[in-house]
């Protein structure tokens, strides 16, 4: 039985610092952490380079899973002529400098009419970019409002892009947030899976009406997390699972808590996919 490494992803205890962050995931017992572009760009403002952040991380013994995020990527025109070519090539070089294989490439934030063959093209130009640095793209769906919000449209991105390195993200709320249901995990490769972000929805608000505020901690909602991992065992999946929570109300509790809670749920619902 595969025994999943836990990530935490830093917007789950998002009013720590990033120096903070780090301590809380290795105190509270992570392997991995999740970081934000923005928290990047952050320390390199104080005038530290961002090696030197690098070697804190890895003196503290955690690995960075990925960075988030590429945004604006999927764009009409010559890609290479617009600032967003610019802004994700320099996203990507600051995940190579700190050690993280896999960077987030969200889609467009609306519903707008979505082109896969554009889609596609714009994805692979991305996988070729990451290739230069030894940083992976990880297609992104958004439940709530992504022109890209089912796992069957990513998926359609990602083959079609026919690179050997395109991959996914799951993350449960999003395939309950979009409507994709869960039984099309189960017809996935395990290597189109780069990492499964890991969280509940509660029974309410309505499905369609949910935001990232809304998901809570993994076994305090509805969302069948543990036919989720037992599909994952199924497939061969043995990456990481990365608590990735929005919530206000864990902002303002006690962020080691939170962190060491979020933990122990994911463990739990670990051992109930597994025992």
């Amino acid at each position: 039985m595969p025994k999943w490494p836990l990530c935490l992803n830093t917007c789950t205890i998002q009013p720590a610092s990033l120096m903070d962050k780090i301590g809380i995931a290795v105190e509270t017992g992570y392997t991995a952490i999740e970081v934000w572009s923005n928290e990047l760009t952050q320390f390199e403002q104080t005038g530290r380079p961002l090696s030197d952040l690098g070697q804190i991380l890895e003196d503290s013994g955690l690995k960075v899973l990925s960075v988030i995020a590429v945004f604006d990527w999927m764009q009409s025109g010559d890609f290479h002529k617009k600032k967003t070519y610019t802004e994700a090539r320099r996203r990507l070089r600051q995940a190579a400098v700190i050690g993280a294989p896999y960077i987030i490439a969200s889609p467009v934030p609306d519903r707008q009419t979505l082109d896969i063959t554009l889609a596609a093209t714009r994805y692979r130009e991305l996988l070729e970019m990451g290739e230069e640095v030894g940083v992976r793209p990880v297609m992104e769906f958004l439940g709530f409002n992504g022109n890209v919000y089912q796992l069957e449209q990513a998926v359609a991105i990602v083959r079609q892009a026919e690179h050997p390195n395109g991959c996914i993200v799951l993350d449960p709320f999003h395939l309950y947030r979009g409507g994709s249901g869960f039984g099309g995990v189960k017809l996935l490769s395990s290597d189109e899976i780069a990492l499964c972000h890991f969280n509940d929805a509660p029974a309410l608000p309505p499905q369609f009406e949910q935001t990232d505020e809304d998901r809570v901690y993994p076994g305090d909602g509805i969302l069948p997390l543990t036919s989720l991992l037992k599909d994952l065992i199924s497939l061969g999946y043995e990456g990481y699972l990365s608590l990735e929570l929005f919530n206000p109300h864990y902002w303002t509790e006690d962020l080691r808590q939170v962190a060491r809670i979020g933990r122990e749920k994911m463990e739990a619902t670990i051992r109930s996919a597994t025992g």
